[in-house]
């Protein structure tokens, strides 16, 4: 296999899982809520399946923060895990929420991205750290080359993303064009999907005149979709579904109660995003491709972060 076509399956994977992060970041802080209102059992699911903490995060700090309503950072971890592979973070955002002006940002660092990991010692890219150490050696790595503090960190395993839209009995989006990807046909207008049509459907790009753009349309609307599905009350039948999917999927210092005051204190900040991706120079070191940031580019990251909301 040539590299080119491995990294257009690593953008693939990579794609996929920045959706499923996002889809499901904004399930458990806004859509979620439903859940937390009709299921006193939801709270033993959270609690003993999705909780991990780490002891890198001031767990009391935070509190402190989401009830004064101050902003907070979370760090959503995409991680493709495979059998007999404790995998690497392919996708790695720092979401910031702002409930006092309504809005949220999502600062995404890339794989390549060269960092000294924390705890370890070696410097390489930024991934490694979750394969060296689990989400406590991830996160006290992204905290220390950003100088921040973060609050919560969410870890997503990519298959989850046909799981859970399986779990709401599938999405309904409205497609401009149609178009054939992973084996599927999407004909033009409105459409039902199952999780493997959804996963395809988001990921086809080549054949958009828009590229990106079409892209990124489909993303939102998959994401609209499961957000619309999880909160209607039709979907209450399949809570059993969903959890299981989280409980398999998703791994998180949250416990109910933080859910609960985010669901309460914060689902307005999704009213107004906001997004950035770092940028570096790529060079081959070693053998391995690596992505140098400056530190211009780091600094102004930092500040992106730890200013937001303040203006």
């Amino acid at each position: 296999m040539g590299r080119s076509e491995r990294y257009k399956k690593k953008r693939k994977r990579k794609r996929a899982l920045k959706i499923l992060l996002a889809a499901l970041a904004v399930f458990l802080i806004a859509g979620g809520i439903f859940i937390f209102k009709l299921f006193n059992d939801v709270r033993t699911t959270i609690n003993d399946d999705l909780h991990e903490d780490v002891s890198t995060i001031d767990t009391d700090e935070t509190k402190e923060k989401v009830d004064k309503k101050e902003p907070i950072n979370i760090l959503l971890l995409g991680v493709d895990e495979r059998e007999n592979d404790v995998g690497r973070s392919d996708t790695m955002i720092v979401m910031t929420l702002d409930p006092n002006n309504n809005q949220m940002q999502m600062v995404s660092i890339p794989r390549d991205t060269r960092v000294e990991i924390a705890g370890d010692g070696r410097t390489t890219r930024i991934n490694h750290a979750y394969a060296y150490g689990g989400s406590d050696m991830a996160v006290d790595t992204v905290e220390n080359f950003l100088d921040i503090d973060l609050d919560y960190y969410i870890k997503v395993n990519m298959e989850g993303l046909s799981q859970l839209v399986n779990a709401v009995n599938g999405v309904t989006v409205q497609n401009d064009r149609a178009f054939s990807a992973g084996g599927h046909s999407f004909k033009e207008g409105t459409i039902e999907l199952n999780g493997e049509e959804a996963l395809a459907f988001v990921r086809m790009r080549k054949n958009d005149p828009s590229g990106d753009l079409g892209r990124n349309e489909r993303q939102r609307q998959v994401i609209q979709g499961i957000i619309d599905k999880g909160a209607s009350i039709g979907v209450v039948n399949k809570i059993g579904d969903i959890l299981d999917v989280l409980g398999d999927n998703v791994n998180t210092n949250m416990q109910f109660e933080d859910m609960r005051r985010l669901a309460a204190n914060y689902r307005s900040a999704r009213q107004n995003t906001s997004s950035y991706q770092m940028s570096g120079e790529g060079r081959m070191i070693n053998g391995m491709y690596l992505m140098i940031m400056s530190d211009q580019e780091i600094q102004k990251t930092h500040d992106m972060i730890v200013d937001f909301g303040s203006n």
